[in-house]
């Protein structure tokens, strides 16, 4: 019995089926070029045909040059005319002048320098059969149908386009990280070539020079009407700094300080000390209240120790005291006399708090005028930090003058400084470039370098062709191997079977002496009994083992072969592998379960008149239909459709399938049943609980592994049986294509003699 984990589809169903790995496996790239090398072949071989034929149709042209160098001598005196002083030897700037040698300004003069609207050399360009100006006309449909005078340029259109050709073809570089930038001209004729080229440098310098002077003058000419400006605002806002103090009346004790910031930090002195005062006044006060209040004898203040009088009732007050005790210890406190003297000592004491009274009355008397001070002095501060707090406002919106004052008179020094300079130095215009290499007359061609062209070609094809491969092998959605078989759909691979062409034009051949004898058939029937030592054959004996292990229990084990899609060779599969179990010495019945479609029944059994059908529905014995194999002793129970079955799973799941199989128990070791594919019927579903095992069979190289994965995830207990895949119809010639290191297909050539009959 299979427990209810088995129950679940092993399969992951975010397992890719594509061909992409989770790393760089190298075996499979080796595979893969192995499967692939042909189409990189011819592709190398076209790309190097056209290379060879653009290397033999291409025009030569000649490249000269000539090399400019960016001069830092005189910039800083060139800077000095700058308004704020750039440099002209950084990078971007390089790289500025790399844009102005290509640009259209640079052209332009060149072509009117030269005259190359008019030069018949220059306009004698010829086109080679892949240049870009070629595959332009080739585009060009409006020039294929206008008129010749239409078409004609202007003068100003050849101009254009002489300088359009002019800036195609030049170059820069700039040499390294220097100042040096190497300017080039390709041309068909060396001799122009090296005149443009030449044109172009000198062309640039005169640029240059023209530049500078021109910059030079706009900046005088802006300076000087910048400078007016510049000192009008200075003695305006010069004007108004001063306008401002006097009426606000913002005037200075010294060092910058004003009077009402100079009286408010004196009177905020006087404040901290009269608090401090006030603090001492009342902590006195508070003594002496607690002294009073708790009535306290012994208690000592300052005040108390320097009154004389406070000394002498303090001391009369003791030696009655001292007397009490004595009296009191003698003759007891009731005596007369201890009671006189405890009178005595009461009338001290009350003398005694008088005289604190008064202290206390002249410390509140203290305490009260230095509160007084104390509020007077705050409310002076609290007026003068008015003042200042107006005086600090107002003294925001003359720093604001002041700085405005200070820019301006900067600027206006700092221009008219400028402004000095650019005059003395308008009339020496300095340009910072120079050539340091002249253009020279090439002596061999730039272009094309056939070696190179050709290799390139070969490069690009391959580079097509692996592009290509890589395509078909993405697109390869089909199982090759045992190992595609346990990754994606996590069952063990049984096997492959070999693809067997039938030669047999009537594959009805019956024995006229037995018409209950199976058909004969053609070679893909009988080919396991004709090579019982070969691959086919053994595919089928691991099928075999695989069931036994499964199913150990069951003396008699029913075995369901399914597929996926029609015609993927599953009636083969169970035909072939029904005989290899009768070759063996098995008991076994072959029933073909596909009522719809029934291939097996064609193949071996087209000539019986009854089978599962008549079995099922009329509940003829299984013995007046099965039809015997004289050779192998193998039993099949054919179906005879002479009409579309349209409820075939609810006979396979009757009653009727239930009372056959359990006959054929009793008779037979192995009951094989040639089910229909999953994916467009539901038979196999119906049929499944009768099952003990099921083989999958899955043609090679053509059932998608997206479409068995889906209908194995569809069957989940129909999936739980299944002990294993077999790949049918291989091609061995491109199986071995397939082969990666450390497979069991690498090794096939070490243990295929095992396969061989002699």
């Amino acid at each position: 019995m299979l427990s209810p984990d088995k129950l679940t589809p092993r399969i992951d169903p975010s397992r890719d089926t594509g061909n992409e790995a989770d790393f760089i496996d190298f075996d499979k790239l080796i595979a893969i070029a192995r499967r692939q090398w042909r189409m990189v072949a011819v592709c190398a071989f076209v790309f190097a045909i056209l290379g060879i034929v653009y290397v033999l149709t291409s025009v030569p042209v000649y490249t000269a040059d000539t090399s400019v160098l960016i001069d830092r001598s005189d910039s800083q005196v060139i800077n000095q005319l700058a308004a704020f002083g750039q440099m002209d030897d950084d990078e971007g700037t390089v790289l500025s002048q790399v844009e102005l040698l290509k640009s259209d300004t640079i052209a332009y003069a060149v072509v009117d320098k030269l005259k190359l609207v008019d030069d018949p050399v220059f306009n004698a360009q010829q086109n080679s059969l892949f240049s870009v100006a070629t595959l332009k006309s080739l585009v060009n449909f409006k020039s294929w149908f206008a008129d010749d005078a239409a078409v004609a340029p202007d003068p100003e259109m050849r101009r254009r386009n002489a300088a359009e050709t002019v800036a195609g073809n030049i170059d820069v570089e700039r040499v390294g990280k220097s100042y040096v930038l190497d300017v080039s001209y390709t041309s068909q004729s060396p001799d122009m070539a090296r005149q443009i080229a030449a044109a172009i440098a000198d062309v640039y310098m005169v640029d240059k020079l023209n530049s500078k002077y021109e910059a030079t003058r706009r900046a005088g000419q802006w300076l000087q009407e910048r400078i007016e400006e510049l000192r009008q605002q200075a003695l305006d806002t010069d004007l108004a700094v001063q306008k401002f103090r006097s009426e606000h009346g913002l005037v200075e004790a010294g060092s910058g300080t004003l009077i009402s910031d100079q009286q408010l930090s004196e009177i905020n002195t006087q404040l901290i000390n009269a608090q401090a005062e006030t603090a001492k006044a009342e902590a006195k006060y508070a003594r002496v209240k607690s002294i009073i209040d708790a009535k306290q004898t012994d208690a000592i203040v300052t005040d108390v120790l320097d009154s004389s009088i406070s000394n002498d009732l303090r001391k009369k007050y003791l030696e009655a005291s001292k007397l009490e005790t004595e009296i009191e210890a003698r003759l007891g406190p009731d005596h007369v006399q201890a009671v006189r003297l405890r009178a005595e000592m009461e009338e001290y004491k009350r003398l005694m708090f008088d005289e604190l009274n008064r202290i206390a009355e002249s410390y509140q008397s203290e305490l009260q005028v230095a509160k007084s001070r104390e509020n007077s002095l705050r409310d002076s501060v609290t007026q003068a930090t008015g003042v200042a707090a107006s005086a600090g406002e107002t003294q925001v919106q003359l720093r604001e003058l002041e700085r405005t004052r200070d820019t301006y008179k900067n600027l206006y020094q700092s221009f008219l400084t400028r402004y000095q300079e650019a005059i003395q130095q308008q009339s020496f215009p300095i340009t910072a470039a120079r050539i340091i290499t002249t253009a020279e007359t090439p002596t061999k061609p730039s272009a094309p370098k056939r070696a190179l062209v050709v290799a390139f070609a070969m490069f690009l094809g391959c580079a097509v062709g692996s592009g290509i491969g890589a395509f078909r092998e993405f697109r390869d959605r089909f199982f090759r191997t045992g190992d595609d078989v346990r990754e994606v759909l996590d069952v063990e691979s049984l096997g492959v079977m070999p693809l067997v062409e039938n030669n047999v034009d009537d594959p009805t051949l019956v024995d006229p002496s037995n018409p209950r004898s199976i058909a004969r058939g053609g070679k893909t029937t009988t080919y396991v009994e004709e090579h019982p030592l070969s691959a086919f054959a053994e595919t089928l004996r691991s099928a075999k083992i695989a069931i036994d292990l499964s199913a150990a229990d069951q003396r008699c084990k029913v075995i369901g072969v399914v597929s996926s899609l029609p015609g993927e060779g599953k009636s083969t599969t169970s035909i072939n592998f029904a005989k290899l179990l009768a070759m063996q010495g098995a008991r076994c019945l072959l029933i073909d379960g596909d009522m719809r479609n029934p291939g097996a029944t064609r193949a071996i059994g087209r000539h019986a008149e009854a089978g599962l059908l008549e079995a099922i529905v009329d509940g003829r014995p299984l013995k007046d239909l099965i039809l015997l194999d004289p050779r192998t002793k193998l039993a099949f129970l054919p179906t005879v459709a002479r009409y579309r079955v349209p409820h075939s799973s609810e006979l396979l799941a009757s009653r009727g399938m239930d009372q056959l199989l359990e006959t054929a128990r009793q008779s037979f070791d192995y009951i094989i049943v040639d089910l229909p594919p999953l994916a467009p019927v539901v038979d196999a579903r119906a049929i499944n609980s009768k099952l003990d095992a099921v083989v999958f069979v899955i043609e090679w190289g053509k059932t998608s592994r997206k479409v068995v994965q889906s209908t194995l995830l569809s069957e989940p207990e129909l999936y739980a049986k299944c002990v294993g895949a077999v790949l049918t119809k291989v091609d061995p010639s491109q199986m071995k294509l397939y082969r990666t290191f450390g497979s069991s297909e690498y090794y096939y050539k070490r243990y295929s003699r095992y396969y061989t009959e002699s």
